[in-house]
């Protein structure tokens, strides 16, 4: 809802009273406007030129014209810019980064994390509860968090909680303290503190968070209890515990994560959601194509359940990746080149797709624990036996975040993806997820004046003083990519520019995103 502010025949506010001579003073009283225009903007999901007004003592948008208006319009003095015929973006909401902080700084922190987010357009990103220590599980935990990212954010921050064995009676706590939904894992998540959980575990939090306004997210990768066996134990045998194959072959450890993985974990979540009916559901980073006939079934027959993909599942492919290259890995891994088609058939849908976001699942780590052979590691990297390489010891995870809105665009390009698709993958929805569809993810009165300036033509090659997250190690370094950021807002105020850079002397500005979520009235929807 816009905010309720006296306002001129353009839209903007002035001043609600006179002062007692009746004589205004205009540098006094001028109204604190940053106006925004283009040819190109997407507006509530539309291409169009607009001229977009934001008043800095909110940091809302007041109006918006169709149309480029002239500087002219507007009182003497007032900050503006027309930025055609670059496209004029809402800023990214990316609902799945890990930021480490505290406990795994030195992976990445909120200072790093939120500056890579800004030079990629992405204006609100939300930290997975995983990673640091504590993890964010607990109550305290939240706390420690929060303390941990005061003055430090760039971009607005939102926080996950976490769903482990045994902290359900911290859920509700942390749903009170702002958490923007709840993760679990349903295999090992890499990190001890961050513990599975059994289909007991998850039908108990499903239940406990049942009436709460949340949505509760699944890593949905599962052993499948049956394997390859005969005879009468076929029922109870193991699969196999060690992978076949050189451990630096990238095949081998793809064909150790087969797509039923994710389609059991899947269906079992799918089989436990009656226990909350109305608990919006979510599978994070979905790569497995077959999961998605699961998903839709599940959608058709009332379950409220949805899933994301990320960027790296949309523009790499199984079949390039080189032996030993593991900055490539993660889990679920990437797939093959059939696979990205169909993940992206899906994603193009016009009518209701099971793939509803596209995040970055930005997940670093220092480059030695990569474990990247001498060929492609950097100077200290840690190597295996003078080899390295191995995609069974390197830690797993993608490192991307504020690359996102490029990658996609470059990818999407031979695929004919509009700027408005972006907008709702990347913007609209992602805020959705989070609760933060009210004021995030749209240019639209009344919502946060974030905005990135988007020039679609315009290309880079990945090299480290593009990538600004702590840690160098990413599998699109060396690759060009088509779309660049030129500049990015945050509630009317420019946080980054392409020419410019970060502005230290202002430094950061990001609020955390702490106000707990509304609960919808039923048959509301997410």
């Amino acid at each position: 809802m816009a905010e309720n502010l006296p306002t001129t025949t353009l839209g903007y506010p002035t001043p609600a009273t006179t002062p007692p001579n009746g004589v205004v003073d205009d540098c006094a009283y001028r109204p604190r406007i940053t106006v925004l225009a283009s040819s190109r903007a997407v507006v509530s999901g539309r291409l169009t030129a607009a001229t977009v007004v934001i008043f800095l003592d909110t940091g809302k948008i007041t109006s918006i014209f169709h149309s480029v208006l002239p500087a002219s319009d507007f009182p003497a003095g007032t900050p503006y810019v027309d930025h055609s015929p670059h496209i004029l973006l809402p800023g990214l909401v990316d609902a799945h980064v890990h930021l480490n902080e505290p406990g795994r700084t030195e992976w990445e922190g909120f200072w790093t994390g939120t500056r890579a987010a800004a030079f990629g357009g992405v204006t609100t990103v939300v930290d997975m509860p995983l990673n640091a220590i504590p993890p964010t599980t607990t109550v305290n935990g939240l706390r420690e968090k929060v303390e941990a990212a005061h003055g430090q954010c760039w971009v607005d921050v939102g926080f996950y909680g976490g769903v482990v064995p045994g902290n359900l009676g911290e859920l509700k706590g942390l749903v009170q303290g702002g958490v923007r939904g709840f993760k679990g894992f349903m295999i090992d998540s890499g990190v001890a503190e961050f513990p599975a959980l059994s289909s007991l575990d998850i039908a108990r939090a499903m239940v406990e968070l049942s009436d709460e306004p949340t949505t509760l997210m699944f890593h949905a990768e599962m052993i499948p209890p049956i394997a390859a066996s005969v005879g009468a134990e076929v029922q109870s045998s193991l699969p196999p515990l060690a992978p076949v194959g050189p451990l630096n072959d990238y095949k081998t450890f793809l064909a150790s994560r087969p797509p039923s993985f994710e389609t059991y974990a899947i269906s079992e979540i799918i089989s436990l959601a009656l226990l909350a009916p109305k608990l919006p559901l979510h599978i994070v980073h979905l790569s497995a194509i077959e999961a998605i006939p699961i998903l839709k079934e599940a959608r058709a027959q009332g379950v409220n359940i949805t899933a994301e993909t990320c960027f790296h599942y949309l523009s790499l492919a199984a079949e390039t990746i080189r032996n030993g290259d593991t900055r490539h890995k993660c889990c679920p891994p990437i797939r093959t080149q059939s696979n990205q088609d169909r993940l992206w058939t899906e994603l193009m849908r016009d009518d209701d797709s099971v793939l509803q976001t596209v995040v970055s699942d930005h997940s670093p780590c220092t480059p030695n624990l990569k474990l990247l052979p001498s060929g492609i590691a950097g100077k200290g990297d840690r190597t295996i036996d003078g080899e390295g390489g191995d995609f069974f010891a390197a830690w797993g995870g993608v490192s991307s975040v504020g690359l996102g809105l490029s990658i996609l665009w470059t990818e999407g390009q031979r695929r004919g993806i509009s700027p408005e698709k972006i907008v709702n993958w990347c913007c609209k929805n992602t805020a959705r997820q989070v609760g933060l569809e009210h004021q995030k993810g749209d240019i639209a009165v009344g919502f946060d004046g974030d905005v990135a300036v988007f020039d679609d033509e315009d290309t880079f090659v990945v090299e480290p003083d593009t990538m600004l997250f702590r840690n160098k190690c990413s599998p699109y370094q060396g690759k060009t990519l088509q779309g660049v950021v030129k500049e990015t807002w945050l509630r009317g105020q420019r946080i980054f520019s392409r020419a410019d850079g970060f502005d230290l002397k202002v430094g950061p500005v990001g609020k955390l995103l702490l106000e707990p979520r509304i609960k919808k009235a039923q048959g509301d929807g997410r």
